[in-house]
């Protein structure tokens, strides 16, 4: 039986995956969720029967070289908090490493290659490095960004605070990434390849707001703060500062129009058009409704 382990089980990329997997429906495939609270997680993917769970956590060597007995496939998805590549994502890529993984599935980001600020592209070097057995999914700006890190703002203050400019943005549905990850894990002749993965068209920031603004019926003015009141007000909310400083990087290549890259890749693997932005804020509208 082939044995996938997910991290970040209980993400929306990784609960997005699982769901795609399970569709599946085959008996040789095991399902595990590497999550670092199992008794939570297995309530959070309840819905999900037949998945099982293992203890993993990034900054618990243990718990990592445990999660990966008997694995045969990797799905890594870097959690947010984490921006000390070296300290905690390395580690874990060695264990892969001396576990003889077949694959890891690294979910990456849209021109990675030619952004050494972000966490990953020190992890596709690692990765490399290692010479595992790899696929790099590189998608462009998550819609669900929108619909989780800015949630609050959107659903309390009727606005878009991101210092983007008027810079235009590709965007794509995580279902969309998930789909590609499920193919590639379960498929062969995707070994050693990077997929660069993008929406339908870009939008500015304004463009989102304006599309929020009719679907959920009230106003949504977009915000287009500078980096210092950006940073100012994301440290008052009590985000890291690793972390906004990696978000003030993409919102900089979005507002100097580096972020509007379409490629076929998605329609290529999985055979339709990507999902829309509308589509996608019409089946969420509910997240930001007071």
């Amino acid at each position: 039986m082939k044995k996938i382990l997910i991290t970040g089980a209980t993400g929306n990329m990784g609960q997005e995956t699982i769901r795609e997997l399970l569709k599946i429906n085959n008996e040789n495939l095991e399902i595990i969720a590497g999550v670092r609270n199992i008794a939570k997680a297995k309530k959070e993917l309840s819905k999900f029967a037949g998945v099982k769970f293992r203890k993993f956590d990034f900054m618990d060597n243990q718990s990592m070289e445990i999660s990966l007995n008997g694995i045969n496939q990797v799905l890594l998805i870097r959690p947010p908090a984490i921006s000390q590549v070296k300290e905690y994502i390395l580690p874990f890529i060695k264990m892969v490493k001396m576990n003889a993984v077949e694959q890891i599935v690294f979910l990456s980001l849209q021109g990675v290659e030619k952004n050494p600020i972000v966490p990953h592209y020190k992890i596709e070097k690692y990765i490399k490095e290692a010479d595992i057995p790899y696929t790099f999914l590189r998608p462009s700006f998550f819609m669900q960004n929108l619909s989780t890190t800015h949630r609050l703002e959107i659903k309390e203050n009727n606005e878009i605070f991101i210092p983007a400019g008027n810079g235009r943005t590709n965007f794509i549905d995580v279902r969309d990434i998930a789909e590609v990850a499920a193919l590639v894990l379960t498929q062969k002749g995707h070994l050693n390849k990077g997929y660069e993965l993008t929406g339908r068209r870009g939008y500015t920031y304004e463009e989102i707001a304006n599309m929020l603004s009719v679907i959920l019926g009230r106003k949504i003015t977009y915000k287009n703060p500078s980096i210092l009141e950006f940073f100012y007000r994301k440290r008052k909310e009590g985000m890291a500062t690793a972390k906004i400083i990696v978000m003030i990087g993409l919102y900089t290549v979005s507002k100097l129009g580096k972020a509007n890259h379409k490629t076929e890749t998605l329609k290529q693997l999985i055979y339709r058009e990507p999902r829309d932005f509308r589509t996608f804020a019409q089946d969420n509208k509910n997240i930001w409704s007071n």
